[in-house]
């Protein structure tokens, strides 16, 4: 029986790697951008909806970074922090996420004068609220928030330590984020021997546009809980029958570290053709520890659904399969061992269940 994105839509997911600045309302920018005096290129919500998918598929690095100038700028005060965060909470429910950490750079979030803890207690309150609306709604899903840091700027001490400081509040780990070519994972030691000090969980985007060394860095020298990406951890995997595996690809699927592949967002930015090129298939089928991510909604234009919908029809997926990228997910997650057991024992494999049979 096939799957459709209806049914997709239905059951459990867990998602672990998503931008609160690139999921946005369109209609939300819109009205936020009046607020603030922003100017964009429509101020017609589907049009302007269009206008995101359209410059972030340009193959434009300019015009893909542009989309995400529009959504800080209208993301700088705290009701509209807490609105955005309480939108994405009530959006990721909606489409069937009953867990998520989504990650946003405080340090981008100051032009109008807000400090970085103000920036935080806006973000996850409105996390707070919009889960609380969902729970109501009947779709209960829980947000933990990720703080990047970001990698060409000199601020990740600061980020980590905020990180801690609010670890009891709902930031469940840190983050660096940005451009890896000339920005290394080694350029932030520092604040990452001091979160493993303070036994704090932490990702590092690594190996989706610059390869191997920067996975190797974010592991062996940094210590990362998780790859963002790490797709191109294929680069250390010789074709044949079977693939060849180098000692890099061994040691991250000996270990389990988390891959937090994001299929549509890395056709758009070249780590792979198309989703059905896309190394995902290849790793999964060597059990490395894959889940699906969105990445960024608003710009790919994407959902937890739609991201399973496009691998069910490019790989021929069925149930077992998306519980499977599921509970890796659940596995993965940044919050405690019991909380996660009980997530996918009570929630995730009793839906799975009726379907598989």
């Amino acid at each position: 029986m096939a799957i459709s994105y209806e049914d997709i839509v239905k059951v459990p997911k867990a998602l672990l790697h998503d931008h609160l600045d690139g999921g946005l309302r369109p209609a939300t920018i819109v009205e936020l951008a009046a607020e603030a005096g922003h100017e964009l290129p429509t101020t017609d919500p589907e049009a302007l909806g269009r206008w995101f998918a359209e410059a972030a598929n340009s193959g434009s690095l300019e015009r893909y970074l542009e989309t995400f100038a529009h959504t800080v700028a209208v993301m700088q005060t705290g009701p509209a922090l807490r609105r955005v965060a309480r939108e994405c909470a009530l959006d990721l429910a909606a489409d069937g996420v009953v867990y998520a950490e989504v990650r946003f750079a405080p340090e981008q979030h100051l032009e109008q004068n807000l400090t970085l803890d103000e920036v935080v207690d806006a973000v996850v309150t409105g996390f707070r609220e919009g889960s609380a609306l969902a729970s109501e709604a009947g779709t209960p899903i829980r947000v933990g928030t990720l703080l990047t840091a970001m990698r060409h700027a000199a601020r990740s001490q600061e980020i980590a330590e905020l990180a801690v400081r609010h670890r009891d509040t709902g930031v469940v780990g840190f983050d660096i984020a940005g451009a890896e070519a000339g920005f290394p994972p080694t350029r932030h030691l520092d604040a990452f021997e001091y979160l493993q000090r303070e036994n704090f969980h932490f990702t590092i985007h690594a190996g989706e546009a610059f390869g191997l060394p920067s996975i190797w860095q974010a592991i062996q020298w940094c210590g990362a809980d998780r790859l963002g990406h790490g797709v191109r951890i294929v680069d250390d995997i010789t074709p044949g029958n079977p693939p060849m595996l180098g000692r890099l690809a061994a040691y991250v699927r000996d270990k389990r570290i988390p891959l937090e592949l994001c299929p549509s967002s890395n056709v758009q930015t070249g780590a792979a053709a198309s989703i059905a090129d896309h190394p995902i298939g290849l790793l999964r089928d060597l059990r490395f520890r894959v889940t699906v991510n969105t990445d960024n909604r608003l710009m790919s234009g994407t959902s937890m659904s739609r991201e399973m919908a496009l691998l069910v029809d490019a790989f021929g997926y069925g149930w077992k399969e998306l519980q499977w990228f599921t509970i890796n997910a659940m596995k993965s997650a940044f919050i405690p061992f019991d909380e996660r057991l009980k997530i996918i024992d009570e929630v995730i494999k009793p839906a799975y269940a009726k379907l598989i049979g």
